[in-house]
């Protein structure tokens, strides 16, 4: 009899979720709820509830409940890239400088910026951090810091690798200023002008304009939206790069995570040729999932892999914390770092490295993950019922990022025109390239608390491409 009446209550939630009574991204009843309202037990309640989770209608977020997880049948995930590697690179400066021209204005809804908006952080926890390190440091954090970085930041980003099964200690690491910072000591101290490099397609497209200033080539990899690059397309390129360069876990701006075998088979590949390999890793701690996705950096035996990551974009932004693991190319990292910079700033990596210790993050980290991953969901519903038929979105398990997928018509530099004009800002897709590909497409960021503003906001966008058509 029990095993009929959770199967009852399973259908009829099925039902409301189909009909749109409960939306993708909605936080189901609690089982307390459910136990009371239907006057069960809540081992029958928990079975109906492993029930639509075994569907695929809801999905479980730890210390936070139940949330839907229903996907629109007209949403396909966007295509594979096919970059030609054979068009004479075309510049994007002045769309990214117009995008970015809005980055500080509060007026516009800013589902262009890839970072957590101030609701998701701690900043009052982090303000006394700062407080407690002015108190503390000698000079109150007006000294230089010891060039390889804060001792203490440095041993608890290595504490922090244990969620990976990585094996560094604090002398494995290197402080810079931000994951790009790290991203370009690397660069800088592995190429010199006019060598080539291999990169996901689409890819940040701050990867591409360093990469363009320092004089390099970039190959563009065929990426997949849910698995990343395939690795066979690398394999091709070998005797012509002299680094690769992946944002392996979740990256911006596809959401991609690319499978252990797939990183594994990419680390042994590079290895063999004694080619280097730097790993952007700041999206690995936002996953939605059990358990945090391992960085190619866990299958490096070889020290080839260059490990970064920084809280840019779980923490403090602004702060411009970040960190590399240079594996044997440690010397040449340290050196470009202090010719660069001599030393990172003081105080930020002192408030950063007493709120890990305190064991703040991780529990910070649990919240932001699941407001996240609800957002993924109504963002999702959203653009199902507002976008033009044929629309395809990615389908990330972690980071901030959507690749939503147009129809080709839509030019999506256009469209943001008309956007911002509706105070708008997207980050379209042609942003992502150093070719001339992805004009239909666009990111969004869903790092934003979720109201009824955003979803209008979803609707106008919506509206909008329609009318592009």
């Amino acid at each position: 009899m029990k095993e009929v009446l959770y199967q009852r209550i399973a259908t009829v939630l099925t039902e409301q979720i189909k009909n749109g009574t409960l939306k993708t991204g909605d936080k189901m009843p609690s089982l307390r709820t459910l136990h009371k309202e239907y006057g069960v037990s809540m081992n029958t309640a928990i079975q109906a509830y492993l029930e639509l989770e075994a569907n695929g209608l809801i999905v479980s977020r730890p210390q936070s409940g139940y949330y839907v997880n229903y996907k629109p049948s007209n949403l396909s995930v966007p295509s594979v890239s096919k970059p030609a590697n054979r068009a004479k690179p075309e510049s994007v400066e002045t769309l990214i400088s117009k995008v970015y021209a809005t980055l500080s204005n509060n007026d516009v809804t800013r589902l262009s910026l890839g970072v957590p908006e101030n609701e998701l952080l701690p900043i009052a926890k982090l303000n006394k951090e700062l407080v407690n390190a002015m108190r503390n440091l000698t000079g109150s954090g007006t000294e230089y810091e010891e060039i390889q970085g804060n001792r203490k930041l440095r041993r608890d980003i290595a504490r922090l690798n244990y969620t990976w099964n990585g094996n560094l200690s604090e002398d494995d690491i290197v402080t810079t200023a931000g994951a790009m910072n790290a991203i370009s000591f690397g660069l800088m101290a592995l190429t010199q002008k006019g060598d080539t490099i291999a990169v996901e397609s689409p890819v940040y497209f701050g990867i591409l304009q360093l990469a363009k200033s320092l004089g390099l080539n970039v190959i563009e990899l065929p990426t997949h939206p849910v698995t990343g690059i395939e690795p066979d397309a690398l394999k091709k390129t070998l005797p012509q790069i002299k680094v690769c360069m992946l944002v392996s876990n979740f990256n911006n701006p596809l959401g991609s995570c690319m499978p252990d075998d797939h990183k594994k088979e990419v680390v042994k590949m590079l290895s063999e040729r004694g080619i280097p390999l730097i790993e952007d890793d700041l999206y690995g701690d936002v996953y939605f999932g059990n358990s945090r996705p391992k960085p190619c950096k866990a299958f490096d035996e070889e020290g080839l892999v260059l490990w970064s990551g920084s809280v840019s974009k779980t923490l403090a932004p602004g702060y411009r914390v970040g960190w590399l693991a240079p594996g044997k190319f440690k010397d040449k990292i340290v050196h470009q770092k202090l010719i660069h910079t001599v030393s990172s700033t003081t105080i930020t990596q002192e408030a950063i490295a007493n709120f890990l210790e305190k064991g703040r993050y991780e529990h910070h980290l649990r919240k932001l993950r699941s407001e996240l991953h609800a957002n993924s969901l109504q963002f999702a519903r959203a653009i199902a019922e507002y976008f033009p038929d044929g629309t395809k979105i990615s389908r990330p398990q972690g980071g901030f990022m959507l690749w939503v997928e147009l129809d080709k018509r839509i030019d999506t530099a256009e469209l943001y025109d008309r956007a911002i004009r509706q105070k708008i800002s997207i980050a379209p897709g042609r942003m992502f390239s150093l070719q001339n590909q992805f004009n239909n497409c666009m990111r969004l960021s869903y790092g934003q608390c979720w109201s009824e503003q955003i979803d209008d906001k979803l609707k106008q966008l919506g509206r909008i491409a329609k009318g592009l058509i």
